[in-house]
């Protein structure tokens, strides 16, 4: 296994284990998993496959936005 394709295996199990966390674990898996996008959109990009890294990019930008309303979020709101 090279390293491209570590780190691409490291992306995608990070984003997995924090998905699966966020909803007992909170904000802060969230904000983790928008991280663990960010990493496999570079990994999408870096391999040539752009529209994974296009797709991975715009979860990023939604759970970074999901991460910011729930640590704003006043606790009757959640």
């Amino acid at each position: 296994m090279d390293w491209l394709s570590a780190f691409g295996l490291l992306a995608v199990t990070a984003m997995l284990i924090c998905y699966a966390l966020e909803d007992r674990r909170g904000a802060v898996f969230v904000l983790a998993f928008a991280g663990a996008c960010a990493l496999g959109s570079i990994y999408g990009f870096m391999q040539g496959a752009w529209p994974f890294g296009l797709v991975e990019a715009v979860w990023a930008v939604i759970a970074a936005r999901r991460w910011w309303l729930r640590a704003n979020s006043t606790p009757a709101q959640q």
